[in-house]
């Protein structure tokens, strides 16, 4: 475990209320706080046990606040919700004996692809359109998909779930980022289980960092319930892009 000075706390603190905030309305977040943790000289396996423990609360407080404000209705998801924590629960234990390379050459294509769709497909917007999954189709293979992967790997989840809830369910953008978040919250919980029991998460570095994400969380949450598209989007652009630039720069 690093040792714990005023400064790290800052930055750790600061990454995780940036996070927060960003996760909130486009997801992504762990784009941010992943790199700090290790910059921090936490091991790769504690940090990302670690970042599932803060990244819970910020998943969770966005929930609430989305609930709050009437756009999705949290005791509908909860099917949902179960199918992504065990999802995310297994994508965790498997993490070693799963071949992630080829995830990780295909992973910055597609996050580039989600980008461009965002950045110059006409209207996308707030409002509802063609549902092109059935339900039962989007519980049984979109949201494991994605909450395996969020165990696996992680960053860049909520704006996968968010894509699939556009795309697939025929959302409209806000709407589809609210009802993101339970199923964030639910397979983020499921992978910190699974990596609680081999991957040590720093419970302290990850509570203070979790409290950073709840301030962030709500005022991201009420950012885009006031803005809804036109901050999602390019938001939700630059993550992406951002996400994938970063996979390029791990493997050159």
């Amino acid at each position: 475990m690093p040792e714990i000075t005023i400064d790290l706390i800052l930055l750790l603190l600061g990454a995780a209320f940036a996070a927060g905030f960003v996760d909130a309305i486009a997801g992504g977040g762990g784009l941010i706080t992943l790199p700090v943790l290790m910059l921090a000289g936490i091991p790769p396996a504690q940090a990302l046990a670690t970042n599932k423990v803060q990244g819970a609360f910020g998943a969770a407080t966005a929930a609430i606040s989305y609930a709050a404000k009437g756009l999705v209705d949290l005791r509908a998801q909860w099917g949902l919700a179960l199918i992504a924590g065990l999802a995310g629960a297994a994508g965790a234990v498997l993490i070693s004996s799963v071949p992630t390379d080829g995830l990780r050459l295909v992973l910055p294509v597609v996050l580039i692809g989600i980008a461009a769709f965002f950045a110059l497909k006409p209207g996308l917007n707030d409002l509802d359109r063609v549902r092109r999954m059935a339900p039962w189709a989007f519980a049984a293979f979109a949201v494991p998909l994605v909450g395996f992967y969020d165990g696996l790997i992680g960053p860049g989840a909520g704006s996968f779930y968010m894509i699939a809830f556009v795309t697939l369910a025929g959302y409209g953008v806000l709407k589809a980022t609210a009802h993101t978040k339970l199923l964030n919250f639910a397979s983020n919980i499921g992978g910190l289980i699974a990596f609680a029991a081999v991957g040590q998460p720093l419970w302290l570095i990850g509570l203070m960092m979790g409290a950073a994400q709840i301030l962030g969380a709500v005022l991201g949450a009420r950012a885009a319930s006031r803005v809804g598209a036109r901050l999602i989007k390019p938001l939700l652009v630059v993550t992406s892009t951002a996400l994938a630039l970063r996979l390029i720069w791990q493997m050159i």
